[in-house]
């Protein structure tokens, strides 16, 4: 079987899947991505150019799953003539790589027309099949267009990644799936307005898509059939349900029950029920939440109902952060899971937060004079010495215990204490640690 195939209108036949059969055939069909069609921008360079001093590199797009890769790939050639062969990386090999690149060569010298060479998945190529590309890239026998779920600068060698434009792909927002799914609902290359869906399954569908084109047009064209299949036009949550073999969660995220759910994930986590915790976690993730959201929510809760008694805590929960940006769904729920669980069965303590929310409390009721004179910047010594009966400031470190006894606060918070750690986990250590720092501070003051 021959592993790359040349693009043609053939191949959206009237049996194809409905997100084959409304693929963009023109930029104006396009939705999202606005900040890589924009006039100048590389990607509308390389639409329109064909060559020339200002013929554009090889491309690498990289993002998640069905926001346009493909879609771009085959603009590029259809949009200035050039032939466009597609590779498969899951299946390919250097022996298929190098003879796409001997026939584009081919092309070029018989008929004069360039050949776009798409390679989807490009990070599933091993170093000597990306290096076998790097010939006819620096050369231009090809103009490359790589695309990549995977962070390229992981997964792509440095010299090919050197010798491409990078492009960054966003998930479609929801008035892009919005758009997409009417557009297929209506056009006659789609359903052609055949059925009919209902408001609330519209939010439903938008919000199962997660921003992934393909997957909207999928899960519509199969509530289509179903509706039809029950002599019915219309998709209702019902026929939608049936449809996508899933439950569809009562879950607004813009209302009532996107609150709700965090707040319930989030009290199972102060209340150590990680089981609770998880369940609220899948809730959130199988109604299509923002995966950014719910990280965002455990950094939170790792500082206000775990802090110091386990400083692992908001470490786990920013790793986890990044590294769902990074891998993006369905991935990410594993990592997000992860960091439920070990936030849940962290011991607890909400001894920052008060602290910080007690200080914030006292500047607001007006408390908080002068800066002792010791700690104030620059010129503190010419100070000093307008100030008789006053010592200058010592340096801790000049000290055995690196603790010296001295007042740092206000003269009106000097005995007030924000900070006050629990026994529970690592806070008993910083207890103890805390109550004989206090002492030796406190020392001079009390004439000891």
């Amino acid at each position: 079987m021959d592993l790359f195939e040349e693009s043609g209108e053939e191949r959206v036949r009237e049996g194809a899947p409905l997100a084959a059969r409304m693929r963009p055939t023109s930029l104006d069909e396009v939705v999202g991505q606005d900040h890589l069609l924009g006039d100048g921008s590389p990607l509308r360079r390389l639409l329109q150019t064909v060559s020339g001093p200002a013929k554009v590199a090889s491309i690498i797009l990289f993002g998640p799953p069905g926001s346009g890769k493909t879609t771009l790939a085959q603009l590029v050639a259809h949009a200035s003539g050039r032939r466009f062969v597609e590779l498969s990386a899951v299946a390919a090999g250097v022996k298929d790589v190098r003879e796409a690149i001997e026939r584009a060569k081919y092309e070029l010298g018989s008929t004069g027309v360039e050949t776009v060479l798409f390679v989807d998945e490009v990070h599933r190529f091993n170093k000597a099949q990306q290096d076998a590309l790097l010939p006819a890239v620096e050369n231009r026998l090809v103009t490359l267009v790589a695309a990549t779920t995977e962070n390229p600068a992981f997964s792509i060698i440095s010299p090919l990644l050197s010798r491409s434009l990078l492009l960054t792909l966003r998930p479609l927002d929801e008035k892009a799936i919005r758009d997409l799914v009417e557009r297929a609902r209506v056009d006659s290359r789609g359903l052609n307005s055949a059925i009919t869906i209902s408001e609330s399954s519209l939010e439903t569908l938008v919000r199962l898509s997660g921003g992934d084109a393909r997957r909207s047009l999928t899960y519509l064209e199969a509530a289509a059939g179903a509706a039809l299949a029950r002599g019915d036009s219309m998709i209702d949550e019902e026929t939608l349900a049936l449809a996508v073999d899933r439950m569809i969660v009562n879950y607004d995220r813009n209302g009532d029950q996107h609150y709700d759910v965090a707040s319930a994930l989030i009290k199972s986590i102060r209340g150590s029920d990680a089981d609770a915790a998880l369940h609220y976690l899948a809730r959130m993730l199988e109604a299509g939440e923002d995966p950014r959201f719910i990280a965002r929510r455990l950094m939170i809760s790792a500082s206000e109902d775990i802090g110091l008694a386990d400083q692992n805590a908001l470490a786990i929960a920013v790793a986890a952060a990044q590294a769902c940006a990074m891998i993006g769904m369905p991935e990410a729920r594993i990592i997000l899971g992860h960091a439920t669980i070990y936030l849940a069965t962290a011991p607890k303590s909400n001894a920052a937060y008060l602290a910080i929310d007690g200080a914030i409390s006292d500047l607001k009721a007006g408390r908080g004079g002068p800066i002792p004179a010791a700690l104030r910047d620059t010129n503190g010594a010419v100070r000093w010495e307008e100030s008789p009966g006053r010592e200058a400031y010592r340096y801790p470190h000049d000290y055995p215990d690196g603790v010296i006894a001295a007042q740092y606060a206000p003269d009106d918070l000097r005995d007030r204490e924000y900070y006050k750690p629990t026994r529970h986990g690592a806070e008993a250590r910083i207890a103890d640690a805390l109550t004989r720092i206090r002492v030796i501070l406190k020392g001079e003051r009390s004439g000891s």
